[in-house]
């Protein structure tokens, strides 16, 4: 099951928060991304069903093993574009880091693995 853009980036601020705070809750992403907590609730039924999340008793929410190798590989996207765009291109970190939230969703492997490259 491919999962769709809005997706990856809940499970990529999953990732960011949990490394951040050491825990996740809805509200936790509702205040990071700017989204309802109506929103979240319904995306975080979509990843369960998917089996990228699981919530705790309490309301933590926690990466599956396939759901941490998502946000794993759409961060690493995310940082390696952003630094591609901010130290190969000079664009303006600001906008480097928007735009490779952008772009992270729709590039190739083999784009991506160039961009890589030329990071190293």
């Amino acid at each position: 099951m491919r999962i769709q853009e809005s997706g990856e980036d809940y499970l990529e601020t999953i990732l960011i928060l949990k490394n951040r705070k050491g825990y996740v809750r809805s509200v936790d992403i509702a205040n990071e991304l700017g989204y309802s907590k109506p929103s979240v609730s319904r995306a975080m039924g979509i990843l369960k069903e998917a089996g990228y999340i699981t919530v705790e008793s309490g309301g933590s929410i926690c990466l599956t093993e396939k759901g941490q190798q998502k946000a794993e590989a759409v961060y690493e996207r995310h940082l390696t574009i952003t630094n591609y765009l901010h130290r190969v291109l000079d664009v303006p970190s600001d906008i480097a880091a928007k735009d490779a939230c952008r772009i992270e969703h729709i590039i190739s492997e083999e784009t991506f693995d160039a961009i890589k490259n030329a990071v190293k």
